[in-house]
């Protein structure tokens, strides 16, 4: 598996991973969260133009998994990582985020952080083992406290969410 920066040609391959793996969130109650639309070609480009698009790609060169990031409070911030079932439980998501933590420490910035479903076995109990804590109120900068309240009024909040952090 090889971790490299997402291509332009290569964005509706990552709303098709999105899709593929949003399909769990039906098996465990989260039919909204299974049915939610994958980032907008327009969002993911922006992602990529500006350098915060990586692709996990097998041998082939086929994405199988994708992680997107944006600055949020002087860190880099997960904006989504996503996998396809098909290739689950290889260590990609984690090798996505030990990517997006190099490109942290290459330009000084001091943490990582995302937002996450509480009680998800692979949202906030995976990013716990991948490092990440969770942060209280005061820990939180006001650009995440916005991404919270628009999470929020998505709907998001029927199920507890988390703010964390990973310091590099």
């Amino acid at each position: 598996m090889r971790i490299r920066a997402a291509r332009a040609d290569e964005l509706s391959r990552l709303q098709d991973i999105e899709r593929a793996a949003g399909r769990c969130f039906r098996d465990i109650g989260m039919p909204e969260i299974a049915d939610d639309a994958p980032p907008p070609l327009a969002v993911l480009g922006r992602h990529q133009r500006a350098g915060l698009a990586w692709v996990a790609a097998e041998g082939t060169g086929t994405p199988v998994g994708y992680l997107i990031a944006s600055h949020v409070d002087g860190n880099l911030h997960v904006d989504q990582v996503s996998v396809h079932p098909d290739s689950a439980r290889r260590g990609i998501g984690r090798a996505l985020l030990d990517r997006l933590t190099e490109h942290a420490v290459g330009r000084e910035v001091p943490a990582l952080t995302l937002t996450a479903f509480a009680d998800v076995p692979w949202n906030a109990p995976y990013y716990a083992r991948c490092g990440f804590r969770v942060l209280d109120d005061a820990e939180t900068g006001a650009v995440l406290r916005g991404i919270r309240r628009q999470e929020a009024a998505q709907g998001l909040d029927r199920w507890p969410r988390v703010c964390m952090r990973r310091d590099v």
